[in-house]
């Protein structure tokens, strides 16, 4: 073979082999980033979990109560699929649009993650389910904490969603220095008419303040107030609530409350008194009474928040109906502030778990469109309905009466529409 042929046989076979170590050196860094990969897989999903868990210090509340008992349990470490937002079906706030704003109850961090798709998507309304509460925002006298509640405003500024308030006033969630006198001492304890009536006029000037500072921070935000939340309770002397305000002030500190809201918020802030169980007649007429009493000493109340904490078995929708159309009557306003619908009978302890049947899924849906039907067939007296949260992965009522599993709202534990919210969809369609 000539020197030429040698040469060129020589050039091919280094060049073959230049290949062969360059494709064992692709092929193994591949293979250890895969591994790296597969590695860090388990941490994103702790993370993910986390992030569904929500931040117990971020949201100022119960958060045992808020969340299923499985959350804490340690992570499978089978594939899971985070939950996703469908943008392929209909969003309720734009279904309801000729009608009545559609909102949510949330926590700062639903502000953040899959729950926050599902808020943007669905509804145009936000309020507070804890942060906004009278010890989150002043845990003691002349400390106000803005943060949490300023997370909520700028996402609904962000997102071209409105807000309301939830409370000024409530007998719980409120610091214990607010009934206790210049000494320190409990004021409900005090026998003495003079301390007494000193006590009372400390009261109403911790609450004048707590309202008025509150109120002037946020009114060019905020113009929907829960100014006074629970006042009823049937079962206490006079149909008023035993709470603390009431001992110690009588239902002046109602109309305290509501008198600073004005003044803080001025004509266009739209001030609410707020109550569960408004559809049982007893409690509906004895919250009528007090409140056309207040109405007739010029105390300024637009409307009635109804929360409409429900089940699938009841109240019946005519009784809800019922009950707003008697506070119109009055000229008032009516909302539905804190619906959500359990898959459990009041007095019923039992537990489904996580596997629930067709039949209640059914029987929610069914009830939830014949509720939102009624809703749009009174929307002339209904100014708005806000869910008590978005989704069952976050509800109070996986904790109360006792800890089990619940599903009271439109979307399951994967954020996925369940048959109950395309029953609400079907009644945004009917005509009426």
């Amino acid at each position: 073979m000539s020197k030429l042929g040698r040469w060129a046989v020589t050039s091919v076979a280094t060049a073959v082999a230049a290949s062969v170590v360059l494709l064992l050196i692709v092929s193994y860094t591949e293979s250890r980033n895969k591994q790296a990969a597969e590695s860090q897989a388990p941490g994103t999903l702790e993370e993910g979990l986390a992030e569904l868990r929500g931040n117990s210090e971020a949201s100022n509340g119960n958060s045992s109560a808020e969340f299923p008992a499985s959350a804490n349990k340690p992570a499978s470490t089978e594939p899971q699929v985070q939950p996703s937002v469908r943008r392929d079906i209909p969003s309720l706030h734009e279904l309801f649009e000729e009608d009545f704003p559609i909102g949510a109850a949330i926590e700062p961090n639903q502000t953040n993650g899959p729950s926050s798709e599902l808020l943007k998507k669905h509804v145009n309304w936000l309020v507070a389910e804890n942060v906004m509460k009278p010890d989150a925002i002043q845990p003691s006298e002349g400390q106000f904490i803005w943060t949490n509640a300023d997370r909520i405003v700028e996402f609904a500024k962000e997102n071209n969603m409105q807000v309301r308030f939830h409370t000024l006033v409530w007998h719980t969630q409120v610091g214990a220095w607010f009934f206790q006198d210049a000494e320190g001492k409990p004021m409900v304890d005090e026998t003495d008419p003079k301390r007494r009536e000193a006590n009372k006029k400390l009261l109403l000037e911790r609450l004048y303040t707590h309202v008025r500072t509150i109120v002037g921070r946020y009114k060019d935000e905020i113009t929907s107030w829960d100014v006074v939340n629970e006042v009823i309770e049937p079962g206490d002397p006079d149909g008023m609530r035993a709470s603390e305000w009431y001992k110690i002030a009588g239902t002046d500190y109602i109309a305290t409350a509501f008198r600073a809201a004005r003044e803080a918020g001025g004509p266009e802030a739209k001030l609410y008194i707020n109550d569960y169980g408004t559809d049982n007649p007893v409690k509906r007429d004895r919250l009528f009474q007090l409140v056309k009493d207040l109405l007739e000493q010029g105390v300024p109340i637009d409307g009635v928040g109804h929360q409409t904490h429900i089940d699938i078995y009841g109240p019946s929708v005519d009784s809800i109906i019922t009950s707003m159309r008697k506070f119109a009557e009055l000229g008032l306003d009516n909302l539905v502030t804190e619906l959500d619908m359990s898959i459990y009978a009041w007095n019923d302890r039992s537990d489904y778990g996580q596997e629930l049947s067709q039949e209640i899924l059914n029987l929610q849906a069914e009830r939830y469109g014949e509720l939102f039907k009624a809703f749009r067939q009174n929307k002339d007296i209904l100014s708005g309905v806000v869910f008590w949260g978005i989704v069952d992965d976050h509800t109070w009522l996986h904790g109360f009466p006792v800890a089990r599993t619940n599903a009271p709202l439109l979307f399951d534990q994967q954020h996925q529409p369940k048959p109950a919210f395309w029953a609400v969809v079907e009644a945004a369609k009917i005509e009426l």
